[in-house]
C-alpha cells in the first residue's frame, strides 16, 4: 500500500510546525510565535507503531486572505492543495486563545471533505483541561483530542486514534523505494534569485511561494520530481545573505537551514542573477559547497532580461572564470526559470554530476593514468633525493577520494597534487565533482 499523506492545518500561530517536528521526532521545521513562520508545503516521511506516512506542515489557513495580497494568497493556495492531496487532516486549534472567527470559519470548509479529519486542541498544558477544551464543543464536533506539541503531551493518544486507518507495518522480507538512491539536490543562492521558482518549473507546478520580496522562502523544502523516469529530491533554501545582514531569530534559523540543506544533498545548485551580475556574496556561497565537497552545478537566472545585450554571455562567462578561478570544474549554464528554459540540460548535468560524485574508477584503469601522469611530469626532487610515487588506489567516493603512496610523502606540494587532479579530470569523468587526493607513507 502507498504512503498515506497526513496534513496538519490551521490558523496562523496554532503550533502545527511544532506538532510536526514533535511526530517527527526531529527539527524540520522552522518554529518561531509569530504568525506566517511557516508558507510552503514542507513534506516529510513518518512512522508510528511501525505503519508509515507521510506528513505535512502547512502555513496558517485563512479563508479571508484576498488575491491581491500576493503572499497570503499563495500560502492559502498551497495549503488548499495539502488539504486535496492528503488522505487523512490534523485540524490544531490553539486552545489558550479558544475559539476564534477563523476557526468559526474553517470548520464548516472541513464538513464538506469526505476524508477522516482529526480536530487537536494544541496548547493545553495544564493537567486539568476541561475549561480550555469546552468551548470547542460548540463547533459541532464529537471528539477532540487535547495535546501539548511542545511538551508531547497527548501525541501518543492523538496517533493511537490515527493509527486504524494506516497500513499495516511491512512484513519481514517486503522493502519500500529506496530513498537513499534519490539525489538529493539542494538549490542554493542569494534572496531572491528565482531559486523557488526554478523549482516549480521543474516541478511542473506552482509548489513553493514565490514573491519578489526577498526572504519570501524561509525554510528549507524537499520537493520530489519526477523527469524522464527518475526521481530527484530537490532542496529549496532561503537566500543566503551577507552575516552581517542577518537578523536575529527566523532569518537566522533559515540561514542555519540552508547550510545544513548543503552538508546533506549530493549535488548544490547555485543560482546567481544574470541582472545584477556576479557579486562577493556568490562567491562564499560557492565556496560553501566545495568546503562541504559536494558537487556544483552553477545556473545563471533571468537570462531572459539580458538577451538585448549581444556581449552579456562573454562578459559573464569572463567574470565567473575570474571569480570562480577555485572551481573551474563545475559546470554553467544561462537560463530563464519564469521561461522554463532549458529544463532538460539542466536535469542532464544534474545526471552526469550526480553520477561522477560517486564514480568509482577500476584499479587498473586508475594506475595507468597515474603512470602517464607521473612519466609526462616526474614529482621535483628534493634535497637532491628523488620522490617516489609508487602507486594511486581509490578510497572512497561521494565525493571521489584518491591515495597516492610514496616515499617521502611530506615532499610532494599542492602544486603537483593540483596537475595530477588536472590529469585525473582529463582521464576520467568527474564533471562538476571535488576530488580529494591524499599522500601516504608506503610501508617497507
Amino acid at each position: 500500500m502507498k504512503r498515506p499523506i497526513i496534513a496538519i492545518i490551521g490558523r496562523p500561530n496554532v503550533g502545527k510546525s511544532t506538532l510536526f517536528n514533535r511526530i517527527l521526532g526531529r527539527r524540520v521545521a522552522i518554529v518561531e510565535d509569530i504568525p506566517g513562520v511557516t508558507r510552503d508545503r514542507n513534506y516529510a516521511e513518518a512512522a508510528y507503531g511501525g505503519r508509515s506516512f507521510t506528513l505535512v506542515d502547512t502555513g496558517g489557513l485563512d479563508p479571508t486572505a484576498k488575491s491581491r495580497e500576493s503572499i497570503l494568497s499563495q500560502v492559502k493556495a498551497q495549503t488548499e492543495h495539502a488539504i486535496a492531496d492528503a488522505d487523512i487532516l490534523i485540524m490544531l486549534f490553539d486552545g489558550r486563545e479558544g475559539v476564534t472567527a477563523l476557526d468559526e470559519e474553517i470548520v464548516p470548509l472541513l464538513r464538506r471533505l469526505k476524508k477522516p479529519i482529526f480536530y487537536a486542541i494544541n496548547k493545553i498544558d495544564a493537567p486539568k483541561s476541561e475549561p480550555l477544551t469546552a468551548e470547542f464543543y460548540r463547533l459541532g464536533i464529537k471528539t477532540l483530542y487535547p495535546v501539548s506539541a511542545e511538551h508531547s503531551k497527548g501525541v501518543d493518544e492523538l496517533l493511537e486514534a490515527i493509527e486504524p486507518l494506516l497500513p499495516p507495518p511491512l512484513e519481514a522480507g517486503e522493502r519500500e523505494d529506496a530513498t537513499a538512491a534519490v539525489p538529493k539536490v539542494a538549490v542554493v543562492g542569494r534572496p531572491n534569485v528565482g531559486k523557488s521558482t526554478l523549482i516549480n518549473t521543474l516541478l511542473g507546478e506552482d509548489r513553493l511561494v514565490t514573491d519578489a520580496t526577498p526572504g519570501t522562502t524561509r525554510d528549507t523544502i524537499d520537493s520530489r520530481v519526477r523527469h524522464d523516469g527518475k526521481t530527484y529530491c530537490f532542496i529549496d533554501t532561503a537566500g543566503i545573505r551577507r552575516r552581517g545582514r542577518i537578523e536575529r531569530g527566523v532569518e537566522r534559523y533559515s540561514l542555519s537551514r540552508a547550510l545544513t540543506a548543503i552538508e546533506r544533498c549530493d549535488l548544490a545548485v547555485v543560482v546567481l542573477d544574470a541582472a545584477e551580475g556576479i557579486v562577493e556574496q556568490d562567491t562564499k556561497i560557492i565556496g560553501q559547497a566545495l568546503k562541504a565537497r559536494k558537487g556544483c552545478l552553477i545556473l545563471v537566472n533571468k537570462w531572459d532580461r539580458r538577451r538585448g545585450d549581444p556581449k552579456a554571455r562573454e562578459k559573464i562567462r569572463s567574470e565567473l572564470e575570474r571569480r570562480l578561478s577555485f572551481i573551474p570544474y563545475a559546470p554553467v549554464l544561462f537560463i530563464s526559470a519564469l521561461e522554463g528554459t532549458p529544463v532538460k540540460e539542466i536535469f542532464e548535468k544534474i545526471d552526469a554530476i550526480v553520477t561522477a560524485y560517486s564514480n568509482r574508477v577500476s584499479t587498473g584503469a586508475l594506475n595507468r593514468a597515474f603512470e602517464r601522469a607521473v612519466s609526462t611530469h616526474p614529482p621535483p626532487q628534493r634535497s637532491g633525493r628523488p620522490v617516489k610515487l609508487n602507486y594511486i588506489t581509490q578510497a572512497e567516493v561521494r565525493p571521489p577520494t584518491f591515495v597516492i603512496f610514496s616515499n617521502r610523502p611530506e615532499q610532494v606540494k599542492e602544486p603537483y597534487l593540483r596537475y595530477l587532479e588536472n590529469f585525473l579530470r582529463d582521464s576520467f569523468d568527474f564533471t562538476g565533482t571535488p576530488l580529494a587526493i591524499r599522500i601516504r607513507k608506503k610501508r617497507s
